[in-house]
């Protein structure tokens, strides 16, 4: 750079999606497969076996990608069997306000997270053919498990999380 007289080099480079892109769905998509089982005298319900498939372009990042989908799926199984904000009514005080009163997720409620990428070549969505994967591997996870659950059980839960009392 010196040597030629620069004391930068910049380069731009403007993207715009094409108008092709409008015709076609280009958002990430996935599946969740989930394996419970439930204590049918005492209605707590395990989580014992989770797949997540995910089809999300390209994968850029193999490993930073499969830790994101099993933060999901662990973060899915949460929402679905233990988190709750607990709300005193009268006086509209949150009762679970930290981690210390809040059920969250630990690796005693884990087994076993499987992750499949189904990898597409997409040069529509962008030339890299890449999508953001953001909360995909959550989003399905709840809605899996309860389905299992009714499946375990006959009883179909709409209300989170899945509890003992909900199932007895």
């Amino acid at each position: 750079m010196k040597r030629n007289g620069l004391t930068a080099i910049t380069e731009t480079f403007e993207s715009r999606p094409s108008e092709e892109r409008e015709k076609y769905a280009t958002l990430a998509h996935g599946a969740q497969f989930i394996e419970v089982k439930v204590d049918p005298d005492v209605g707590t319900v395990h989580v014992t076996r989770a797949i997540e498939v995910t089809a999300s372009g390209k994968i850029m990042n193999p490993k930073a990608s499969h830790s994101q989908e099993v933060g999901g799926v662990v973060w899915g199984i949460g929402m679905a069997l233990q988190e709750a904000t607990e709300i005193d009514h009268r006086y509209g005080r949150i009762m679970n306000p930290n981690l210390q009163h809040y059920h969250v997720p630990v690796n005693a409620d884990i087994l076993e997270i499987e992750t499949i990428f189904v990898e597409e070549d997409d040069k529509i969505v962008n030339p890299l053919g890449v999508k953001g994967m953001g909360e995909l591997g959550m989003v399905g996870i709840p809605a899996a498990i309860a389905n299992a659950v009714f499946h375990a059980t006959g009883k179909r839960i709409r209300d989170l999380p899945i509890t003992p009392d909900k199932l007895l």
